[in-house]
This record gives C-alpha cells, structure tokens and sequence, in this order.
C-alpha cells in the first residue's frame, strides 16, 4: 500500500520527499565505520540508532526511506570477515527501517512511507580512499551473484522497492539492473556524476572520464519506475538531469552527497547549508525532479527543507 500510494503520487505530477544520508548519518551520531565495507556492518551493533535515524527522516517529512544496504552486498562484506553474515546484516537492515515505519504510523495512521533497499555496484577501494581497487575488480560472474543474493535478501526482507544507487560504471550497471528487475519489485535508477579535469560533467568513475551517456543510455525504457541522480554535487544536478531526460521519460529524481570521503570515514566539511539547498531543490524541480532528498553527508535539517520546498509548491 505505500509503495502504491507514492506512485499515485507521482503519476499526479506530485512532489514526493526521500531521506537523506544513512551510513553518514549513523557515522555522526557514534557509530563505528568498518575500514573494509564502511557502514555495511554497522546495522548489526546500531540497531536501535539505526532505526531513530529513519524514524527522524520520517518526522522530517520523508515520504521514502533507505534501508541502510548500500555497502552490504557480499562483495564487501566478505573482505571485512562477516561472509557468513550478508543475510543477517540485510535484514537487521531492513527490520530498522520496517520498525521506523511503524513506530511513525502508529502516531500518525495516515502517513504511507515507502521502504526502499538500496543497491549499489560498490566494490572493494583502496585502503584510505574512495577509488576502486582496480587489483580487486570481481568477475562479472561474482557480480551477479552478489547483487543477485542481495536483490533477494532486500525482496524477502520485506522492502517495497529497489533503488539502485550509484550507478556509475557501464559495465556493472546492466548487472545490478537485472539483479533488481528479478525480484519483480519496483526499480528506481540512480546514478552518479562528477566534473570532469575540462569543467565538463561526466560520470562518477575514479579512473577514466566515462560520458553520462554511457550510463543513461542504460537506463530501459520501461519497469524502472524512476530515475535521477545521486550522490553527486548539487552544482552538477541540473546538467545530470537533462541527460537523463534524454532517454528517459518518467519521474526523475535529485538527491546530491555534501562532504567528503576518505575511507571509511566521511568529513563533514563544507557541507551546504540547507537553505541554499531549498534554492537548488526548486531549481531541480523545475528541470523535471519529482523526488527530493539527500545524500552522504546531508541531515534531517536538509529533509526539513525538502519538506519546506514540497509545501511551498503545494
């Protein structure tokens, strides 16, 4: 029923408000980061922090909260010595997230929040930074396993949706894509973008300047129900967007990161300050943004002006 009520939503040309950062969050509020896999692990000790961080997103206004998924394939757990764990820490994941969505709907039986299982194409980076590994790529056989196992893990968990995050990489996007398209829930597709050495927005790729095309082309023309950009500097959004009208249709979404990473840690510096990121939401708005929220490094102040922005276009 929430899932349905969000598509409602959007099929009326509504605006609709995500969560912001997860991992970051759980990072600000004491939790240990994992040198190997960042926050994957961190659902197993942070249960019930876990869980007041969604159920803060959810007072904030969000319509759609994360669980916290992003890192806990097995292609990063495994490395940080918890392969006999990937299940177990997925669906601590989810319950955190399932249990927010109770607590607020017993104190408000109207709301209808959405729960969505991230996944992401991450793999293993290098000690110390956020670039991948080059020496640690898996096989294209290991990726479909892993993203296949967590696809189902998220699905029998009992999220509504999948959002795909992070989708940079041309060759691992198809693989994630079709691990979500399985399950037969509904897929959100996010990808991600940096500036390139010319000025110029290319995808979020460390090592080589990959054309956002490469990435947007990707996205299929039917059974993603949205799509947009995320994990990415607000000043890029706009461009992003517009390229990935290009080829896609539908509801589109705007998320972006603020900060810093330097495995496994985010710095908290030079983060925007939420009233200039109700500028930039407007602005996305208008480019065609159905779905505001934020990522890394954003807070629940953020999710307030997301909120503040969907009730001032009301």
């Amino acid at each position: 029923m929430s899932y349905q009520d969000v598509k409602r939503r959007l099929d009326a040309g509504e605006i609709v408000v995500i969560d912001g950062g997860t991992g970051t969050e759980l990072q600000r509020r004491g939790a240990q980061m994992d040198p190997s896999a960042w926050c994957g692990p961190a659902s197993l000790d942070n249960r019930e922090l876990l869980t007041q961080v969604h159920l803060d997103y959810i007072n904030a206004g969000a319509d759609v909260i994360t669980a916290n998924t992003f890192a806990s394939s097995r292609l990063m757990l495994t490395p940080a010595g918890y392969a006999d764990r990937v299940e177990e820490i997925n669906r601590v994941a989810v319950e955190a997230a399932l249990r927010a969505r109770d607590l607020a709907t017993l104190t408000s039986p109207g709301r209808k929040i959405a729960v969505a299982g991230s996944l992401s194409h991450m793999v293993p980076v290098a000690a110390g930074t956020a670039k991948v590994d080059q020496t640690r790529v898996p096989s294209n056989g290991e990726l479909a396993h892993a993203f296949g196992e967590l696809a189902n893990i998220l699905k029998n968990s009992g999220v509504d949706h999948i959002m795909l995050e992070m989708m940079y990489e041309p060759i691992r996007v198809p693989i994630a894509l079709n691990a979500a398209l399985a399950t037969g829930l509904p897929v959100w597709f996010g990808m991600s973008a940096r500036r390139a050495a010319d000025g110029h927005v290319v995808t979020f790729d460390q090592h080589q300047e990959i054309p956002l095309e490469e990435v947007t082309k990707l996205i299929p023309k039917s059974g993603v129900d949205v799509a947009g950009v995320m994990h990415t500097g607000a000043e890029l959004i706009s461009d992003s967007l517009a390229a990935i009208r290009k080829h896609f249709a539908g509801p589109m979404s705007a998320y972006p990161d603020s900060g810093f990473f330097e495995m496994p840690d985010w710095r908290f510096v030079d983060v925007i300050s939420p009233e200039r990121l109700e500028t930039f939401y407007t602005e996305w708005i208008s480019h065609g943004a159905q779905l505001i929220g934020g990522c890394c490094g954003l807070t629940v102040d953020h999710i307030h002006a997301a909120t503040r922005t969907q009730k001032s276009l009301k």
